[in-house]
């Protein structure tokens, strides 16, 4: 019998999936993901950017960086600018800093080009093979918790408080207020979403993560339809109603278009900025890639990611594109997890969502008023998945399971998945050091190599 494109491809039967499962995970990936396409232009904007532009260049990078993904290492990644990275790019780098928007875009090509260097030579691959089990293991788990985090805060589940820095959403105060109408109506919704996707997770049915989503979606479009649900902008609570008021044109990208800005290059806080974006990107990217690999038992016997040179490359190409079409730093999504717990194993789930993503071109309006209560659900869920492997450390192994606990509660806590793996190899040298024993094997020399730049970072970055 002749075999299909994407059998030839992606190599299905190979990897336990099918065509349909695939395009599940590719979808619930897409749809974890797609408020990048409103908060990226709405946060780039700050800096003078024309936030339709930003629109198309997010758009764009996410579709092309993600198809490299899928046909230079078959793994079900997506990649799309990266939160995080467009805070620094936005508020630090142009807003305090002084540096126009147009520079802070050559710093992110700059920093793709020696990223696409270092994925070229076995450099990069090595730091992700020396990284011992205990923190990868901390990392997937840590991965998880900061997933469930961001879960609970697009819910609006948790509100920032003055004295205990987080707490439960006052639905007391909501009520009496009339906030309860919008923001509290989404999380409870969100809440609702969670014991849905729950109990469809339970009884195994298939795309539970996505039905999650939309049947959320779906009640709070009934709610504003029959006026319970109220929109208010003020507490960043849109229609959930999609607007076609604007039609479906593409916004131009000729504002943002080769835009960079290279007459900074040669000074030395110019390096910086493109040191500092490359210091994040690798190890965000890093850490996503070996907590998702791990969650979708990617991994070989020797804890290593196969074809991972590719994953590599296609995120530092990513960037330079991205930047090229006027964006901030492209990066692997560690959203791609929801994909991941779908079922997704293959390079085809990541050709849908990169699909999805050039789709969005044309029908930003539906896309973009999925609200974000609605798909916090499906990031808890999944938060849980990346757990299951906490058994496989013992407690009482001190010198291994303080390294690797100490990254796992960092990422969320610091809210930083690069944060995380710094203090956990940090922590795994210093302890290995002092306590090591005659005829143990040395700390590995890239570890002890990472752990200097770490503290490096800390004293000059």
């Amino acid at each position: 019998m002749k075999e299909s494109l994407a059998e030839r491809l992606f190599h299905l039967k190979a990897n336990g999936t099918t065509v349909r499962t695939e395009c599940f995970a590719g979808l619930t990936t897409f749809v974890t993901m797609a408020y990048i396409l409103a908060v990226n232009p709405d946060m780039l904007s700050a800096t003078g950017m024309d936030k339709g532009a930003v629109f198309t260049a997010t758009a764009l990078a996410a579709c092309v960086s993600t198809l490299l993904m899928a046909f230079l290492s078959n793994h079900p990644f997506a990649l799309a600018p990266g939160m995080g990275l467009n805070a620094y790019f936005a508020y630090t780098v142009v807003l305090s800093q002084g540096y126009t928007w147009q520079m802070a875009l050559a710093a992110v090509f700059l920093e793709g080009l020696l990223f696409i260097v270092l994925s070229l030579t076995p450099a990069r691959e090595g730091i992700f093979n020396a990284i011992p089990r205990p923190l990868k293991l901390g990392v997937t788990w840590g991965i998880g918790l900061f997933i469930f985090f961001i879960g609970l805060q697009n819910a609006g589940l948790i509100v920032a408080d003055p004295s205990t820095m987080v707490a439960i959403y006052p639905f007391r105060d909501s009520i009496a207020s009339g906030a309860i109408r919008s923001e509290g109506l989404g999380a409870i919704l969100a809440f609702v979403g969670i014991l849905l996707t729950g109990i469809l997770m339970v009884r195994k049915v298939k795309g539970s993560l996505l039905i999650g989503i939309f049947a959320v979606w779906a009640a709070a479009i009934v709610l504003e339809l029959t006026g319970v649900y109220v929109p208010n902008p003020e507490l960043q609570m849109y229609s959930v109603l999609p607007s076609l008021a604007g039609g479906f044109a593409i916004p131009s990208l000729a504002p943002t278009f080769l835009q960079m800005d290279f007459s900074g290059l040669l000074t030395l806080n110019f390096l910086t900025v493109v040191l500092s974006f490359l210091f994040v990107d690798v190890f965000d990217t890093l850490g996503g890639v070996i907590g998702m690999a791990y969650q979708g038992n990617m991994l070989d016997e020797n804890g290593r990611l196969p074809r991972i040179r590719g994953v590599l490359l296609s995120d530092a190409i990513g960037t330079s594109v991205g930047a090229a079409l006027g964006t901030s730093t492209t990066t692997t999504f560690a959203e791609s997890a929801a994909g991941i717990a779908a079922g997704g194993r293959t390079g085809l789930t990541s050709v849908v969502t990169a699909l999805l993503f050039a789709l969005s071109l044309f029908l930003s309006p539906l896309f973009l008023s999925v609200p974000s209560f609605a798909t916090a659900p499906a990031l808890i869920i999944v938060g849980l998945t990346m757990l299951g492997g906490i058994r496989e450390l013992d407690p009482a192994d001190w010198r291994e399971s303080i390294p690797a606990y100490l990254t796992m509660v960092t990422m969320p806590f610091f809210y930083s998945i690069s944060e995380g793996i710094a203090v956990g190899i940090l922590s795994y040298v210093v302890i290995h050091l002092f306590t090591w024993k005659k005829g143990e094997k040395m700390v590995s020399p890239v570890l002890l190599v990472l752990a200097v730049l770490f503290v490096l970072k800390y004293i000059f970055l």
